[in-house]
């Protein structure tokens, strides 16, 4: 059975239930990256001018940085489904979840779980390899409260926004690329978690290596469930925890997210069990609701 919508294909999962001409796929991926960086450059430039710094594109963040590359990537988000629904000519809803509707209980679900999962993450690294993460020392001052509060009002914006321009728009939008429904499925994850890995720009192979299992954990959470509530939900609930940590642990001052060579180590198979057993939780959730 087929839905009167051109684009949309209601005989297949979520993930791969879209139908696209082979080059619209290519402007997914590209369009709404570049947009994010273009974002991401000016918005930098405006914190530059109102806070009189001679380096705005220091990798240090301050509050108004870490608000500006908050919005830039909601933006995006937007931006890629919003782009995805025109070319596929698919309502913008059937991007969210697939043939269900969104479900804002559980989103709420998972966004409970996933901050108990990656809360015990985080204190195991704490005990393990504290030095791993790069904090500081515990402080608390009016950047850190500040910082706080940017962090707790738009990472969220920011974790879903990526969430919308990987899960929502280039997971699907790749998996078009292939007709056999398993192995649509098999490339838009692939697709999807490189792309991931690549606009975070980490020259590290740990690095790249955990934030391309990143996007395989989140894909794969969202085609078990037949949406984004979940991934949506690990997102956040990991983005603003460690942002919070970071924060508090930077002796007052904002922190850095090095991402260059020999940053990362063995202690993000800590955080990729963390993603691992979101999965799980997914998968027994899913399955016993069905």
């Amino acid at each position: 059975m087929r839905t009167s919508e051109p684009g949309v294909d209601s005989s297949r999962p979520f993930g791969a239930h879209l139908r696209m001409s082979w080059w619209k796929p290519l402007l997914v991926l590209v369009v709404p990256a570049l947009a994010m960086v273009a974002l991401q450059v000016a918005f930098y430039q405006v914190v530059g001018v109102i806070e009189g710094s001679d380096d705005p594109m220091s990798p240090t963040f301050t509050p108004l940085k870490l608000l500006a590359i908050n919005l830039s990537v909601a933006l995006s988000g937007v931006l890629a489904v919003l782009l995805l629904a025109r070319l596929a000519r698919a309502p913008w809803r059937s991007l969210l979840s697939f043939p269900r509707a969104f479900d804002v209980r559980r989103l709420a679900q998972y966004l409970l779980g996933a901050a108990v999962l990656v809360g015990a993450g985080i204190g195991v690294v704490a005990l393990v390899a504290p030095e791993s993460p790069g904090w500081v020392a515990f402080g608390v001052s009016g950047t850190t409260v500040l910082m706080l509060v940017i962090t707790l009002v738009s990472t969220p914006l920011q974790s879903v926004g990526e969430e919308l321009m990987y899960r929502s728009a280039v997971l699907p939008a790749a998996a078009s690329w292939v007709r056999a429904v398993r192995p649509a499925l098999a490339v838009g994850l692939v697709v999807s978690s490189l792309a991931f890995a690549v606009v975070h720009g980490s020259s590290d192979p740990w690095l790249f290596g955990y934030y391309t299992f990143i996007g395989a954990a989140t894909g794969l959470m969202a085609i078990i469930s037949r949406g984004i509530e979940a991934p949506a939900a690990f997102h956040v609930a990991n983005n603003v925890l460690f942002s919070s940590v970071n924060t508090l642990m930077a002796d007052g001052e904002g922190y850095t997210i090095d991402r260059s060579t020999d940053t990362g180590d063995p202690s993000l198979l800590i955080l990729a069990a963390v993603n691992v057993a979101m999965v799980v939780l997914v998968w027994a959730r899913e399955r016993r609701a069905r």
